[in-house]
């Protein structure tokens, strides 16, 4: 989280192509997109913190969590100082009621936090594989002087970290139900059905979210950011995002907003067809040689709103406080 507040504060400014449905939507900030992440692995965290601060024990409560064993052995009007001395020196609060074991929701609550976190790790990932790939090209996890893309092709960059943690999160993911048939299984008083799967549950929960948080650091700490990337997406596709400030300043000048959508549009279909082609956006250019949208806006005012890098609304100063958020919790 420190190494990726970092980031979100370094990139606070720089203007990037957001996408919904994996379309080109509208421009946000790198910051912005990666206080997303941010946000999420801060819940986590608190929400980590407090299965952590409220773990219980069984106690000292016998074969049933009667106590009756103790009551024999030290007198009934002894056994709360008993456990409360006993909790004293294990640090460890213990559950008022309680059965042969501790209820094993326990287990599921805090597994359920890690799978939590596996999610929000999971999402970074992936993205992060969307977002390497050639076509757009923009982010990069590390990649080592003498690493190898690829066996078959020696040109191959594929993004192995990320993948990992795909792997590692999508079983975490899966562990959550294991925890919750012990828990809803658990019949009467105690059945040992349980016994054995939580010998490994409750370590490889564990291990495997260290493991993705690691593998996270390790992305975070070396990511590679092209901004030539990044501003040729821009440029691709940010006027046809930046077409709505048009229709705004337009309908505010006077025009009727149902035709100067129809030809926005219209010049929008015809951009489209030229960056298939492989040619540069035209959009800009057409707007301002329509003589019904410059009745209304003059050519300056025209490409002044179709910079899309002023129109990106209040994500800086929101992934600034989100980065200082961050530190302040982690410091």
């Amino acid at each position: 989280m420190r190494t990726l507040g970092l980031l979100i504060e370094k990139w606070a400014d720089t203007t990037l192509m957001a996408f919904t449905h994996l379309q080109p939507a509208e421009p946000s900030t790198l910051g912005y997109r990666l206080a997303l992440y941010g946000q999420d692995l801060l819940q986590d965290y608190q929400v980590i913190r407090n299965q952590a601060s409220g773990i219980k024990g069984k106690g000292f409560k016998g074969a049933v969590g009667t106590s009756a064993a103790y009551a024999e052995l030290l007198g009934a009007d002894k056994l709360a100082e008993f456990e409360k001395k006993l909790s004293k020196k294990l640090d460890l609060p213990f559950f008022p009621v309680a059965s042969q074991v501790y209820p094993r929701k326990q287990d599921y609550d805090v597994i359920s936090a890690l799978a939590g976190l596996g999610a929000s790790l999971y999402k970074l990932a992936f993205d992060l594989r969307l977002l390497q790939s050639p076509p757009i090209g923009e982010l990069a996890e590390p990649f080592g002087e003498k690493q190898v893309g690829s066996s078959a092709m020696p040109f191959k960059r594929n993004p192995i970290r990320s993948e990992k943690i795909n792997s590692l999160a999508r079983y975490l993911a899966s562990l959550p139900r294991i925890a919750w048939d012990n828990a809803a299984h658990s019949l009467l008083e105690r059945t040992l059905d349980d016994s054995a799967n939580r010998r490994i549950l409750l370590p490889e929960a564990c291990l495997a979210a260290d493991e993705l948080l690691r593998t996270a650091d390790s992305i975070f700490s070396n990511l590679g950011v092209d901004e030539a990337a990044i501003a040729r997406n821009l440029a691709l596709y940010g006027p046809f995002a930046a077409t709505e400030r048009v229709l705004m300043a337009l309908v505010k000048a006077g025009a009727d907003r149902q035709e100067m959508h129809a030809r926005i549009r219209s010049h929008a279909l015809k951009a489209w067809e030229t960056l298939s082609r492989g040619g540069e956006n035209p959009l800009a250019d057409d707007l301002c040689r329509d003589a019904k949208v410059t009745e209304y806006l003059e050519e300056q005012e025209i490409r002044l709103l179709m910079v899309a890098q002023s129109h990106v609304g209040d994500a800086p100063e929101r992934a600034r406080a989100l980065a200082k958020a961050i530190q302040e919790i982690v410091k």
